[in-house]
């Protein structure tokens, strides 16, 4: 039997801690490591190709339907989030404040990128479990795609799963289909470009530009899709590392705390 879902995985950001990249300039790690998945039902796939598209037909300047959301500007990246905003989707985000974190903690390649994406599959999980009963068809399974990303091994990260497997944690692994864990380019795929619309659209909201400005809008618009329990975000689809009080934010970007609260 098919998976029931489908989760498309990106991010923005990356997981260096040397030279935190400062207000003016071009060059330097972020502040931010941001990943984030997009899940629909599996019978909705193909729709996301359309969405896509629904996306690049609003710009009629373009020449792709390739959407990259780093190349749009400020106006065509509100109206991806708010394309996005209606469709039957639902937003996920791991958001890692990188200052904060004591040197040394992460010191082997993708350390970082793994253990926050611990947390984003976990939620992926919890929201497969309570969908299911309005879900009939598949097997209740979520087929996992990562954009691909540079000196990731997936056979790995895999294996990584299946350690955190035999331990005690939060994952609802009967949902988790760790064989079918795959990545993709981000070019060949309209859903992994809906999971780059996303992560993006959260990372703005907390890594300052080349001019020290945070633009919360994106994901405000996208609060719609992004999942929650009763109201609750922080525990969910904006999960937080380390906890925000812990962070040192400031005014603009306790301003996008304040969206989840």
């Amino acid at each position: 039997m098919s998976h029931s879902y489908v989760a498309y995985i990106d991010e923005s950001g990356d997981d260096g801690f040397k030279r935190f990249r400062q207000p003016g300039d071009r060059g330097g790690s972020s502040k931010w490591l941001v990943i984030s998945a997009c899940v629909m039902r599996r019978a909705y796939s193909l729709d996301a190709v359309g969405w896509r598209d629904e996306i690049t037909a609003r710009m009629p300047e373009r020449k792709s339907r390739e959407v990259h959301f780093a190349n749009l500007g400020h106006g065509q990246k509100l109206v991806a989030a708010q394309t996005l905003a209606d469709k039957p989707l639902r937003a996920l985000n791991v958001i890692a404040a990188k200052e904060p974190i004591p040197e040394n903690v992460y010191t082997e390649k993708n350390q970082l990128y793994f253990y926050m994406t611990r947390y984003l599959i976990e939620r992926i999980s919890w929201l497969c479990r309570e969908h299911r009963r309005h879900v009939k068809e598949g097997d209740g399974r979520v087929a996992i795609t990562f954009s691909r990303r540079g000196g990731m091994s997936y056979d790995s990260f895999r294996d990584y799963l299946r350690t955190l497997k035999q331990q005690n944690t939060q994952i609802h692994w009967p949902v988790i289909d760790i064989d079918a864990v795959d990545a993709l380019d981000h070019s060949k795929n309209a859903g992994l470009q809906l999971a780059d619309i996303i992560a993006s659209s959260f990372a703005s909201g907390f890594e300052p530009d080349r001019y020290g400005n945070c633009e919360r809008r994106y994901a405000e618009t996208l609060k719609p899709v992004t999942y929650n329990r009763r109201g609750n975000y922080l525990s969910y689809g904006v999960k937080i590392v380390p906890n925000h009080e812990e962070c040192n934010l400031d005014a603009q970007q306790t301003q996008m705390i304040n969206l989840w609260k």
